[in-house]
């Protein structure tokens, strides 16, 4: 790396801390497992699907006084899925810890995601490589990839390529979609004495790959703190200038911890969440209406300017919008093969899909603004579903609430004026700076995925816990990752895959918007987190995010 900034000259410098039982070096570690798992649901199908690994049980790591001897090891490292702050540092953890038990150990990375292993294209790391990239954000390291692991031909050339390169073990740092692959790639190992172990490591700055042993998934505390700071500065803007709502889309397509954590943090006055209402079977209208008698009361006040949060995926949990976009996956998929389909001119493929969809549903897709129909229609993600961060919903609630107080002004019940910015924060966050806590976090994820593959296992998802603690207090282990699994539809078929976890509508983190929604909503309780802070006192640098805070705390509570 050349033209370094001042700020990554020192952050090269960081060195991450690590629980105390791995500080003490991977030879001196004790291996204690717990129970039998079982997966979160479907368990006979899923039992099914991976007789090899299924039912293992949850391990914790701790020091010993006396050392194993440890056998010379390759490993390969993938990065998959979108990019999440700390993920170099995964890298270096395990690079690190590979490297102190054994010298002579050697660490690949496969470029460009699970294609990489598949195709065998590959780099070597060496010290040189790994100190580079040390406390930096983004997978440009050896890039990354959304190629799903999933048929015969893709495991046995991963098979090949590990065989070629005299690797025992793979470790794929991804989300629950690439866990997912990491959990197929095991059991085929296994099922073909391979003798080739696979470990998973959860990332996701959406915050949806969580549990009891995984507390939350790296890269959300960095993300929710940059996105925490763009939307402190907009509501400082708005308080400012006293003239523009702002409506800010925020990254969460299947869940809405991001959205909800930024709210947390900045207290803005309207924050929807998805799952919210999903569970109420809120329709599009009634969110406007509450949308805009928000705006109306603080309009009555003098107040014609105000800050809204909402979740990317929104969209998709409103049921009458959810049910059509179901139903125009399904047709679309139909559709591309059809020639005058793909040749039609937009407006005619407006008219095509209304006589195709169901009756209802193309009542609502003829009720949406040209700018959404089209966004609908545009290419869809690996999955066979419409890209909802495509979708621009937060002008879509623009219009509508503008069309909405228009009626309300020509029947003299609103006065005020309504001027809207809209804005999306997405990439903004996905390769940040990591934090210290996500620094610190991933390193030790990293390092303790060597640990797993050290004591032979395979099928596990890295996991270190106790995060609210200081780090030499955090708890390392592995939790089997079929434990996480239950059975989805996948382009209209039933499939294994790791299950989100989503906003619990009574647990304590919702709770506190929901306490407070009525006061943030008619006044300025905005607070200004700033920039991430890297150096300074502990209370400022090492702050966890709210969520993690407020679940652990009702944990404690609860015990």
């Amino acid at each position: 790396m050349t033209n370094l900034s001042p700020l990554q000259v020192e952050r090269l410098k960081y060195q991450p801390k690590l629980p105390s039982s791995l500080a003490e070096g991977i030879s001196k570690l004790t291996c204690t497992e717990g129970n039998a798992t079982e997966s979160v649901a479907n368990q006979a199908e899923i039992k099914d699907l991976f007789k090899n690994t299924y039912g293992k049980p949850t391990v914790t790591f701790n020091s010993s006084s006396s050392a194993r001897d440890l056998e010379q090891r390759n490993v390969g490292v993938i990065l998959s899925g979108g990019q999440a702050p700390g993920g170099h540092n995964v890298i270096a953890g395990l690079y690190d810890a590979l490297k102190q038990a054994n010298p002579n150990n050697k660490l690949y990375g496969f470029l460009g995601g699970p294609s990489g292993i598949i195709e065998g294209k590959y780099v070597e790391f060496d010290d040189k490589f790994i100190d580079a990239y040390r406390n930096t954000g983004g997978f440009d390291i050896i890039g990354s990839g959304r190629t799903k692991l999933e048929t015969e031909e893709q495991f046995q050339s991963s098979w090949e390529v590990c065989k070629k390169l005299n690797i025992s073990a793979v470790v794929i740092i991804g989300g629950d979609d690439s866990n997912t692959n990491a959990a197929m790639l095991a059991e085929w190992f296994v099922a073909h004495n391979a003798n080739i172990q696979v470990i998973g490591c959860p990332k996701t700055i959406d915050g949806d790959l969580k549990n009891e042993q995984i507390e939350i998934s790296f890269g959300f505390d960095t993300a929710t703190k940059t996105y925490a700071e763009l939307i402190g500065n907009i509501e400082r803007d708005a308080n400012s200038a006293k003239k523009y709502w702002h409506f800010i889309k925020i990254m969460g397509r299947s869940a809405s911890h991001v959205a909800l954590e930024a709210a947390l943090e900045t207290q803005p006055n309207i924050t929807l969440i998805s799952e919210e209402v999903e569970t109420k079977k809120m329709s599009l209208k009634s969110i406007i209406d509450y949308m805009t008698d928000i705006i109306v009361r603080r309009s009555q006040n003098g107040k014609n300017f105000g800050v809204a949060v909402i979740p990317e995926g929104l969209i998709e949990f409103i049921p009458e919008m959810g049910q059509m976009i179901a139903n125009l996956n399904d047709i679309v998929t139909t559709l591309e093969k059809d020639s005058k389909y793909m040749n039609a001119d937009d407006a005619e493929k407006f008219s095509i899909i209304e006589n195709t969809l169901s009756s209802e549903n193309a009542k609502v897709f003829a009720s949406l603004p040209v700018l959404i129909k089209s966004q609908l229609l545009m290419d869809r993600d690996p999955h066979g579903n419409v890209q909802v961060s495509k979708i621009e919903t937060e002008k879509l609630l623009i219009s509508m609430i503008q069309e909405r107080l228009n009626t309300l002004k020509a029947e003299g019940k609103f006065k005020g004026k309504f001027s809207a910015q809209s804005h999306f924060f997405g990439y903004e966050g996905r390769c940040a700076f990591p934090s210290n806590f996500d620094a610190d976090y991933c390193y030790s994820l990293g390092y303790n995925a060597f640990a797993l593959i050290s004591f032979g296992l395979t099928g596990y998802l890295s996991s270190v816990r106790n995060l609210t603690a200081p780090a030499a207090q955090w708890i390392a282990g592995g939790v089997p990752l079929t434990m996480m699994m239950n059975m989805e539809r996948r382009n209209n078929k039933m499939k294994p895959v790791i299950k989100k976890a989503l906003v619990e509508l009574d647990g304590p983190v919702f709770k506190q918007l929901a306490d407070n929604r009525e006061d943030w909503a008619m006044n300025e309780r905005y607070l200004f987190p700033g920039a991430i802070q890297y150096f300074g006192p502990s209370s400022v640098c090492d702050i966890t995010t709210r969520t993690l805070a407020l679940e652990q705390s009702s944990k404690l509570l609860n015990v």
